[in-house]
């Protein structure tokens, strides 16, 4: 069984930066992409960004530039790293792990995920 568990939300002020953190337990992790999703209030979930194991990344288009996935093999641990935020990027952040390695893949296992909060 994959778990995935994030951390690193909090609130911050307009203009400012933060770096969420996803541990992943089981093997999973290392050959699969990873990605990162949102969902802001009485708003659908969707999909930040996408990292797989090679490092390839994609991101929505209202996060470029702003946004960064990175990930750590030996550590089992993707990041996001969110800069210039603005009130906009508030929402619930969710890691999630892929059935495979394609930007394509469908996504199987969820964390639990982890509030931002931006600040006007």
């Amino acid at each position: 069984q994959v778990q995935l568990v994030e951390s690193g939300g909090g609130l911050v002020q307009t203009g400012g930066s933060l770096t969420l953190s996803c541990v992943a337990s089981g093997d999973i992790f290392k050959s699969n992409a990873m990605s990162w999703h949102r969902q802001a209030p009485e708003k659908r979930r969707e999909l930040v960004g996408i990292i797989t194991s090679r490092l390839y990344t994609t991101y929505v288009e209202s996060v470029k530039g702003r946004f960064t996935i990175s990930r750590d093999n030996t550590k089992n641990t993707v990041y996001l790293h969110l800069d210039s935020l603005k009130p906009e990027d508030t929402a619930v952040y969710y890691c999630a792990a892929g059935d495979d390695d394609a930007f394509s893949t469908m996504w199987i296992y969820w964390g639990q995920g982890t509030q931002v909060t931006v600040s006007s």
